[in-house]
């Protein structure tokens, strides 16, 4: 059992900048790689990035490569998504997930998912 726990979202206009951050809890959540996804009403939820919870290595979308970063705090069970020169295309909600394989790209790969906080970027 993990629990996930979303925060950052907001309205930001175009080349703005946002921190999303997640924060899983549960008595095995150290052991799960997290990742971000994101969805627009009308279209699939679609992989934005993840970090290995053991390795640290991380994997991008390439339409966000180069503007997001991802990273992680052990410590804290947390890891976040610093989202830099924004465009309306990014806006969408933003779920973050766990699950047990090294890296999680594909929704099939999530075990758990957060609520979701929506990131709207307006032109």
């Amino acid at each position: 059992q993990v629990q996930l726990v979303e925060s950052g979202g907001g309205l930001v206009q175009a080349g703005g900048s946002l921190r999303l951050s997640c924060t899983a809890s549960g008595r095995t959540a150290s052991t799960y790689t997290l990742g971000w996804f994101r969805q627009t009403p009308g279209k699939d939820r679609e992989f934005v990035a993840t970090i290995s919870w053991i390795g640290g290595g991380t994997i991008y979308a390439d339409s966000v490569k180069g503007r997001f970063t991802m990273s992680r705090d052990n410590a804290k069970n947390t890891v976040y998504l610093q989202m830099n020169s924004l465009i309306p295309e990014d806006t969408a909600v933003y779920y973050c997930a766990a699950g047990r394989r090294p890296v999680i790209t594909t929704i099939g790969g999530a075990d758990y998912w957060g609520q979701g906080t929506q990131v709207t970027v307006s032109s």
